[in-house]
């Protein structure tokens, strides 16, 4: 059968499937879309709301939300500010999503430090202290500095800070090195701009050379302010020393009372051979005006002998020829010195004879000042010269020893010399010269007994007959009896009545307001012991206003306070008043209290010496030689008996003095004739014994048997027992019983801290006792009597002097 045909087939119709498939699939899609952005928006919206409540303290974040994103924008105050934001929105949202955009506000830019330093220099060397900026050549600086400190340290104690150099500060700082180069002892503050100094010279020339060199050499766009005082020491006694001898020309001691005069002796010197530049002390108290040609021709004399030497004390010259001068030359020099010494010079000549080699011209001469003491002339061997260098070491606080060993010096010549020098301690200024006849002492002191210790202590030292001439004169200003102040101390106090007064001043005035009396007489009182100081008063204003108002309003101001204190009846005479403005503020200028402490009156001392204006009092000479030791040893009984006594007749109100008076009172009279009560006599024989029982028992003054415990037989008798008459009654002025047995026989046992108690009054009154040694006075206590009272005793005969004056 055949194959009948198959029909064909029809094309499927995929086309509709497809479309249908792809809108479909556009509808998920933009389902998908709308569902994505639905949910998006929804985050958003929630997030935003959600971070908008945290960050609510945080108003200055910009916060926008760009789908998951949170995006923080602004400017937060501080750097832990924004920290804190980004933290609290991460506590919202994921820490992913956050995106930190914030930034951080610029800090203020921090004020610039003041570039200031101060630059001390003294004989030790110079000290820098105070900020410099960071680029300064700190070595270059130190190595300058170091050429002119004339061998001293440069100490380096800036800090340095990393700032622009002001305007003005390098030509500052640039004069400042120079005048401290220029000043030897000063203080120097630099600033921008502005250059202080503050020095002492040796002598009025110094100071006006001084500044005239700072003068020329300040920049003309820096201030400088000046301070610079010459204070001059008073000498006493005047004194020059010029040797010439085997060891060359020299000076051992030197004093002039002016540059004129001090460059005269120099020269003098220098031609009589004296090599490079000696020393020579500028100072007051010139015996005559014309020291300096007395000076010149007294060194030209031991120029014209060879050899020799000159010694100048106030008006006395004494020129010393040795035995190799012969007396032809001796004598004509000694014409021609008589002949050009001014007058009052007065000059004694000594030419060494042959048959005096054999002792040699043994001699030795001590010159004290501020506490240090120069040692000059010959000694018996190394040992005495150890010997003599370490007691001046132990009594004065620097020794300067030029002593030569010559084994020919007299027989007991180291016991005269340690004797002078025990008795020229204590003087504030002195010289004692010791030749094989006299101890020669002049000085001064403080003391008014002064003499008559230089004596006591010769007397203890060489026994009787040693004679000796004393000048000594006494200077109330250092007299520690009275306790004047010192400059510094008169300063402080002035300054501390002005902190604590009530003065003011009116606004931007002059015109002193409230009541100045107080204060004036807390002025007045202070300056009768220290008018005689140079003080200023320095006014001091804030730094309001301008710089020439304010420095003219506190020269008023100064000077009006001391206008104050001359109408009070102060004595201004060396007082003078300057205006400082606002150049020395004490505190900032930036708050009330810094500128009431800025605007004030100082004090200030010019000079550490108070002024001379008259020359010294001679001192009184005082020629003797000291006493026997049998009439020392009667002076101190006497001594002792009234000292014994004091305290009885203090306390039966009735003087020694009145039993002896040529003609008594008749109230005086009656007194002595009247017996005293048993009161009183209780009393005198406590005043009596109280010391040394408290000495034996401080827990019982009165002793293990006192007054009120002792039995009947050793009690104190009654007013009948009294004599009739007690200021008859022997030994002593007053009839006082003992004390009681057991006490009275302690105190009798040799060695007891009682013996002790009863021999210090005795010394005290015959001026012995500020002579104890430190060890031996430190050994006076109840619990180590030891030996001392035996040591007391020994000390207590040796001789005293009988002065003559």
């Amino acid at each position: 059968m055949a194959n009948s045909p198959r029909p064909a087939r029809r094309p499927a119709r995929r086309g509709p499937v497809i479309a249908a498939s792809l809108i479909a699939l556009a509808a998920a899609g933009g389902l998908s879309f709308l569902g994505a952005r639905a949910a998006a928006d929804f985050i958003e919206t929630n997030s935003a709301r959600d971070l908008g409540a945290a960050l609510a303290d945080y108003d200055w974040v910009d916060l926008r939300i760009d789908g998951l994103q949170v995006i923080m924008g602004g400017t937060a105050p501080d750097e832990v500010q924004r920290f804190r934001a980004r933290a609290r929105a991460e506590t919202v949202v994921d820490a992913g999503r956050v995106v930190d955009d914030m930034q951080v506000a610029a800090r203020a830019n921090l004020s610039q430090p003041a570039f200031e330093i101060e630059l001390l220099r003294n004989d030790d060397g110079i000290s820098i202290i105070g900020l410099v900026p960071a680029d300064l050549d700190r070595k270059a600086m130190a190595t300058r500095l170091g050429r002119h400190a004339g061998g001293g340290n440069v100490a380096d104690l800036l800090e340095t800070a990393d700032y622009p150099v002001p305007e003005g500060w390098e030509a500052a700082f640039g004069f400042g090195l120079k005048a401290a180069e220029l000043a030897k002892r000063a203080k120097i503050s630099v600033a921008a701009g502005e250059v202080s100094v503050r020095a002492i010279t040796d002598n009025p020339q110094q100071k006006v050379d001084l500044e005239n060199a700072l003068n020329r050499a300040r920049p003309n766009d820096v201030r400088l302010v000046l301070d610079i005082t010459a204070p001059r020491p008073v000498i006493t006694p005047f004194t020059l020393r010029f040797v010439k001898d085997a060891g060359g020309a020299r000076f051992d001691a030197c004093s002039a009372d002016t540059d004129v005069a001090r460059d005269r002796i120099l020269a003098a010197a220098a031609k009589a051979g004296v090599p490079d530049a000696p020393q020579c002390t500028l100072g007051l108290g010139a015996p005559s005006t014309r020291w300096a040609d007395a000076a010149v021709a007294s060194i030209a004399a031991v120029q014209a002998l060879g050899t020799g030497s000159v010694t100048m004390s106030g008006t006395d010259v004494a020129l010393f020829a040795p035995v190799q001068v012969k007396s032809p030359d001796f004598d004509e020099t000694v014409g021609r010195l008589e002949a050009a010494l001014p007058q009052p010079f007065a000059l004694s000549a000594e030419h060494e004879k042959a048959g005096d080699t054999e002792t040699g011209p043994a001699e030795f001469s001590a010159f004290v000042d501020a506490g240090g003491v120069s040692l000059r002339g010959r000694i018996a061997d190394e040992r005495m010269r150890d010997a003599v260098e370490s007691l001046a070491r132990s009594r004065f606080s620097h020794v300067d020893s030029a002593l030569r060993t010559d084994e020919t010096v007299p027989d007991g010549w180291t016991l005269r010399v340690i004797a002078a020098l025990e008795a020229l301690q204590g003087q504030s200024r002195g010289m004692v010269t010791v030749t094989p006849e006299l101890i020669k002492i002049t000085g001064v002191s403080g003391d008014q007994r002064a003499s008559d210790h230089a004596a006591a202590r010769l007397s203890q030292r060489l026994g009787a007959g040693a004679h000796y001439e004393l000048a000594i004169r006494y200077d109330r200003r250092i007299d520690p009896l009275l306790g004047l102040p010192s400059g510094v101390e008169c300063v402080d106090m002035l300054n501390a009545a002005m902190k604590e007064s009530e003065i003011g001043f009116e606004p931007n005035k002059s015109v002193i307001a409230g009541d100045p009396a107080p204060t004036l007489a807390r002025l007045t009182a202070t300056m009768k012991d220290c008018a005689d100081f140079r003080i200023e008063v320095g006014g001091h204003t804030d730094a309001q206003g301008s710089e020439g108002f304010n420095a003219e309003l506190s020269r008023r101001r100064a000077q009006a306070i001391l206008a104050a204190m001359t109408e009070s009846g102060i004595d201004t005479r060396y007082t003078t008043a300057k205006g400082y403005g606002e150049s020395q503020p004490i505190a900032d200028n930036d708050s009330d209290a810094g500128r009431e402490a800025n605007r004030r009156i100082e004090f200030t001392l010019l000079a550490d010496d108070p002024v001379v204006t008259d020359v010294p009092k001679p001192a009184e000479l005082v020629q003797g030689v000291t006493d026997s030791a049998e009439e020392v040893t009667n002076r101190l009984q006497t001594a002792s008996v009234a000292a014994a006594t004091e305290a009885v007749a203090a306390t039966l109100a009735r003087a020694p003095a009145e039993a002896t008076e040529d003609a008594p009172t008749e109230a005086t009279t009656a007194a002595a004739a009247a017996p005293p009560s048993a009161d009183m006599v209780d009393a005198a024989r406590h005043a009596a014994t109280d010391p040394a029982a408290a000495l034996l028992d401080p827990q019982d003054p009165h002793g293990a048997a006192g007054a009120d415990d002792a039995p009947q037989d050793e009690a104190a008798p009654s007013a009948e027992a009294a004599p009739a008459d007690p200021v008859t009654a022997e030994p002593a002025p007053f009839a006082i019983e003992p004390a009681p047995a057991p006490l009275a026989l302690e105190l009798m046992r040799p060695g007891t801290a009682a013996v002790q108690a009863a021999v210090l009054p005795m010394l005290a009154a015959a001026g012995l006792a500020r002579d104890l040694p430190a060890a031996l006075v430190s050994g006076l206590g109840p619990t180590d009597p030891g030996d001392i009272a035996k040591a007391l005793v020994e000390r207590a005969i040796r001789p005293l002097p009988r002065p003559a004056r």
